[in-house]
């Protein structure tokens, strides 16, 4: 029975200008975006928020996805760099203080698993089977086939995409939540962690 490859179930052909290429034709650019804390809201507050995002989704005539990925918080790191600022500390009571709290935030992260989230919006686009410089003929592979028009086709296709980025970035954005397109080590990053979740652990942010 021939061996069956974990790359067989990854669904990404190929990563490039930012732009992930699925093995069945469809492009993707996926953006990160910010959160709102909803609950800190008024409830006048709530109403608008949730009538602009009805109002935004009802504008769109294309689907999107989106997807939270909870990560476990890594919190030595931190706690390691509290400890080295310990020993600079000249005030006794400062360094008391520092060590309590220092004790305090190990104890309670073996007690709680403290969890940050991250949210993406998945934006693809589905190329047209038949390319408009080749004609139908290009649907059973009798027209140009060079890497200069494969790569001039993508180009267009890319192009398309990211007008649909765009019209997403704009409507979120007047809902007060800002969204960043993710390079390609970002996207390697995720998709790995995707399929590897229990790599999955993300570092306290450092002090500035």
């Amino acid at each position: 029975m021939p061996k069956t490859t974990t790359q067989k179930f990854v669904p990404v052909k190929d990563v490039r200008s930012n732009v992930l290429e699925l093995k069945d034709g469809k492009l993707c650019i996926i953006l990160l975006a910010s959160s709102i804390n909803f609950a800190l809201k008024s409830q006048d507050e709530q109403k608008a928020i949730l009538s602009q995002f009805q109002s935004f989704l009802n504008t769109l005539d294309f689907s999107l996805q989106v997807y939270i990925q909870s990560r476990r918080l890594n919190i030595e790191p931190y706690l390691s760099q509290l400890s080295d600022q310990e020993g600079s500390q000249y005030n006794d009571l400062m360094r008391i203080q520092l060590r309590e709290y220092i004790e305090f935030v190990r104890k309670f992260t073996k007690e709680v698993d403290v969890m940050t989230k991250n949210f993406f919006v998945v934006i693809s686009y589905t190329p047209s089977r038949i390319n408009a410089k080749e004609g139908i003929l290009s649907l059973f592979g009798a027209g140009s086939n060079t890497s200069q028009n494969k790569q001039e086709t993508f180009e267009e296709n890319r192009s398309q995409l990211e007008q649909r980025v765009n019209i997403v970035e704009q409507g979120l954005n007047r809902l007060g939540v800002k969204a960043v397109p993710l390079q390609n080590d970002d996207l390697i990053e995720l998709y790995y962690h995707i399929f590897n979740p229990r790599d999955i652990k993300h570092t306290a942010p450092e002090q500035g």
